[in-house]
């Protein structure tokens, strides 16, 4: 049996800076308005034809990559994740070995929203523990600023999430006291549609349908957010797999080095900082630069707290997410 470690980081996010104030310009919405509620004060997004949910993971890929000291062909496995693939299908996985040259490894596709980056980081994990693979490149990438409902009838939702990607290399760790030390799933359908996109689908409307309506306020390929009821069962959530995670591995609040939340909501992560008793230094938030990135929040956080020093070796490093499904994760690791 093996432990697996993060061996590189990286991220990419477009250059293209969009800020509450350009907002403003095309919804009925304002600054004040929209960093109360969630605390972002710019996001960015790609401009179209120049990145997709693909180009963007490879950008990021090939730091990672690059910072783990690996060649391309020491990749084993690939777990993408992702609610804006390219293609209905296939997943970008495939495009994603392609555009990198690796040689004619597994790539597994995962649906899991915000929960994303963990739930593919718990993959490879468990891959990587039972000897199957040696390093495995797993990639979180979401291009969500072209589906949104740009009007005030969409700004709810449409002010809070932005493009980018972050990766990551896991690697097997022979030393068992280091590396991932254990990751927490969970899911709640009973809630799938208080945060959804509902068409096109299968079970439901698909593109022939929309297309024979040819109806001018049909919302229902647009993401829908009960934001109340998300963030009620947000907070919860987050605090359960927190404590689970501790639990597991016989540690106090008091040990964790540094919590990365899942970018959502600023006041999710500060009411969490809250009742854990956390200090600014203990959490690292970046959603006022990037809004709510979605399966990339948690990798893109992760990378710049590294980047800026804020994790260390021996640092216990918690991540933790919440959003749509309900599915909710964490992670905890020995760096």
């Amino acid at each position: 049996m093996y432990h697996s470690k993060i061996t590189g980081l990286g991220y990419y996010v477009p250059e293209n800076i969009v800020t509450n104030d350009d907002l403003s310009k095309i919804i009925d919405t304002n600054d004040e308005w929209i960093q109360e509620r969630t605390g972002i004060q710019e996001r960015r997004h790609v401009v179209k034809g120049e990145d997709t949910t693909t180009s963007m993971g490879v950008k990021a890929a090939k730091i990672a990559i690059e910072r783990s000291g690996l060649e391309k062909d020491d990749i084993d496995f690939i777990v993408f994740a992702t609610i804006s693939p390219d293609y209905y299908f296939p997943g970008p996985g495939v495009s994603l070995q392609k555009e990198l040259g690796l040689r004619t490894v597994g790539a597994l596709d995962i649906r899991n929203q915000c929960s994303g980056f963990v739930y593919a980081l718990s993959i490879a994990d468990q891959y990587i523990k039972t000897g199957m693979y040696k390093n495995i490149l797993i990639v979180g990438s979401e291009l969500q600023s072209i589906g949104l409902d740009m009007t005030t009838r969409g700004r709810g939702v449409s002010v809070i999430f932005g493009d980018g990607a972050g990766a990551a290399i896991i690697s097997r760790e022979e030393d068992l006291t280091k590396g991932i030390l254990s990751t927490h799933l969970h899911s709640e359908g009973e809630h799938a549609k208080e945060l959804s996109v509902l068409a096109p689908g299968m079970g439901g409307r698909w593109v022939t349908d929309i297309l024979k309506d040819n109806d001018p306020n049909e919302e229902s390929y647009f993401p829908y957010m009960n934001g109340q009821f998300v963030f009620k069962h947000a907070v919860v959530r987050f605090s359960e797999v927190i404590n689970e995670g501790l639990k597991a591995n016989n540690l106090e609040v008091s040990d964790i080095d540094m919590l990365i939340p899942h970018q959502a909501n600023l006041r999710i992560s500060q009411f969490i900082q809250k009742k854990f008793g956390l200090t600014d230094d203990q959490v690292f938030n970046n959603i006022q630069k990037y809004g709510n990135t979605t399966a990339a929040s948690i990798p893109i956080a992760l990378t710049e707290a590294w980047e800026l020093g804020k994790i260390k070796e021996g640092d216990v490093v918690v991540l933790a997410a919440f959003g749509s499904g309900f599915t909710w994760a964490s992670a905890v690791i020995k760096w």
